[in-house]
């Protein structure tokens, strides 16, 4: 089963928390051909995508990464590829999506590559506006502050595109500064921002849920720091081991029929309190923490789909050669 990741390039690993990493060690592991590449050696010549890519071996110790001599191949030649760049979920991400929908049916993308622009990790809550809380998305900026003075309490104030906890911001109907940040989040009113009711419950924690093909196989809470009011990694929340909640459980059942319609094999949700926030399907993290708090492979249960995947798309092929 050769493999394929299409991602960031090695020396922008973070190995300490990174999945990609952990899947593409599972792999060595296993004696299975690993290769990478960015989203910019990717390209199309007729009809058909290839990419300039190199074999790569995978450590557990340093050096963690031993790539070989870059080498030209269809995306033909790979088994699976698997679409692993980090946010911005930007034209770029979207460019690159359409690249891998070439890859001959023989190949097995993952997440499917219409699905990772259905499914944008904020706009995607919307398919279940009865699991969120109050949202407003717009670009407007007299709608926004209107919406934020009629609405009790805190908001929540985000850029709709934005990641890993940045321009998050907290404000309220009194607030001096709110049109301020309205007008900087949204550009003077040139692009949309996201407003939500502000959940209180994000004090005890932001829990993160990884489904792998709809179902749910590992969670934990992000704790924030003191003095912040996000449950980012990437800003300082801490870990902490957690279990799902009857609500939770209830989410779960709800993303994950829809979820495994649409390809996206590997997803991880976000939840606080009792609503869903997000769905990260782009290239969601969280198998190391998982795994130091519950004791469970994910990278190990999700290569073993996989590769079942692969065995059952070859034994289709072979009974239509017959």
């Amino acid at each position: 089963m050769k493999t394929l990741f299409v991602m960031d390039p090695l020396d922008r690993i973070y190995v300490a928390g990174d999945s990609t990493f952990m899947m593409m060690l599972e792999l060595c592991r296993r004696g299975l051909p690993v290769w990478t590449c960015t989203p910019g050696q990717l390209r199309a010549e007729g009809s058909a995508a290839a990419a300039v890519c190199r074999r790569v071996q995978v450590n557990a110790v340093a050096p963690h990464f031993v790539p070989q001599t870059p080498v030209d191949l269809p995306l033909g030649h790979f088994d699976v590829v698997w679409m692993r760049k980090d946010p911005p979920f930007d034209i770029d991400y979207i460019f690159t999506t359409y690249l891998l929908e070439l890859a001959p049916p023989t190949t097995l993308v993952l997440n499917r590559p219409s699905s990772l622009r259905g499914f944008n990790e904020k706009m995607a809550t919307f398919r279940w506006p009865h699991l969120c809380t109050e949202t407003l998305v717009t670009q407007d900026i007299e709608r926004a502050v209107a919406w934020v003075r009629q609405t009790p309490g805190k908001v929540v104030l985000k850029p709709w595109d934005g990641h890993g906890g940045r321009g998050v911001l907290i404000s309220f109907g009194d607030d001096g500064n709110l049109r301020s940040m309205v007008e900087v989040l949204s550009g003077g009113g040139q692009r949309a921002i996201i407003l939500q009711h502000y959940i209180p419950e994000i004090a005890q924690g932001d829990k993160r849920i990884i489904l792998l093909d709809g179902q749910p196989v590992g969670w934990m809470l992000r704790i924030p720091q003191a003095g912040d009011h996000r449950g980012n990694m990437h800003v300082g929340a801490r870990v902490s081991d957690c279990e799902l909640t009857v609500r939770d459980r209830q989410i779960c059942a709800e993303l994950g029929p829809v979820l495994r319609q649409h390809g996206l094999l590997f997803v991880g949700i976000d939840v606080i309190g009792d609503y869903l926030t997000e769905i990260n399907v782009t290239s969601p993290t969280g198998f190391r923490e998982i795994h130091q708090l519950m004791g469970v492979s994910l990278e190990r249960d999700l290569t073993d789909l996989v590769a079942a995947r692969v065995a059952a798309r070859v034994a289709v092929r072979r009974s239509g050669d017959r």
